[in-house]
């Protein structure tokens, strides 16, 4: 699986650029390779490289921005967690119906993701429960400061879920792709044409030249939905942060009924 990760992307380019390969030896063998390398030629490749690399800088300040949501939303579940263990109650039944509810929360949100089938009503339905346990919390006369601390963890959740929702459903910029899918094929549309008198020589540079175009395209698009898990994509982001989260919840409710 990390291999392909790692791999992925550049051996389905590589697949791609064989194909075109041997279109070009085609053109080759039959004489049509007749544009000349000019300075205008150069000019033009490092142009449209150019424009490719500017699109996926924005493409991958998005996905740094999404690496940071699995841990984000790990601490505001456990900040719930721990702070319910600390409330003084003399019948701490509200407590404990109050973690159920935030371990069946971590559970919604981690299934969502798992599923590749990000749902914001059935995490909201679980959080509107998390907010209802921290409402009756309040007629007990909790402490005000506990009471807001509750609801800022909570609203933190909630953005972050509402930011996922967006990312999932929502495409950088589509007209990005159209320029950067349309630079990479005028690239390579004239390298397949370009005159070049030593056949291994200009096969080199036109596989590693569109072999990297087309594999940054390829990227650009895979990196747009970081949240695509077990979809054969090479770039998603790590939510093991939220997974293992469920393990330390369990072990603390074994701890919590010792004492």
């Amino acid at each position: 699986m990390d291999l392909m990760k790692k791999w992925g992307i550049l051996l389905k380019a590589l697949v791609i650029v064989l194909v075109l390969l041997g279109v070009r030896t085609v053109i080759f063998v039959y004489g049509y390779d007749t544009v000349p390398i000019n300075p205008l030629l150069g000019a033009f490749i490092t142009g449209a490289i150019f424009t490719i690399a500017i699109i996926f800088t924005g493409t991958f300040t998005d996905f740094k921005e999404s690496e940071k949501i699995a841990g984000e939303m790990a601490a505001a579940l456990k900040a719930l967690y721990n702070d319910s263990t600390v409330i003084p109650l003399a019948d701490e039944t509200p407590l404990v119906t109050m973690r159920s509810h935030i371990r069946a929360l971590l559970n919604t949100i981690n299934a969502c993701f798992m599923e590749n089938n990000f749902n914001p009503r059935a995490i909201n339905h679980v959080m509107d429960k998390v907010n209802d346990d921290i409402r009756v919390l309040s007629k007990l006369n909790v402490a005000p400061p506990t009471i807001a601390k509750l609801r800022v963890e909570l609203g933190i959740l909630d953005r972050l879920v509402n930011r996922v929702d967006v990312i999932t459903r929502t495409d950088f910029i589509p007209a990005a792709y159209a320029i950067a899918e349309i630079a990479t094929a005028a690239v390579i549309l004239v390298m397949l044409f370009v005159e070049n008198t030593r056949f291994l020589e200009g096969s080199l540079i036109f596989v590693f030249l569109s072999l990297m175009l087309i594999a940054l395209v390829m990227l650009i698009k895979d990196m747009d939905n970081p949240f695509e898990f077990q979809q054969g994509t090479s770039a998603d982001v790590d939510i093991d942060t939220l997974l293992n989260l469920g393990t330390y919840f369990e072990e603390r409710e074994v701890k919590l009924e010792k004492v």
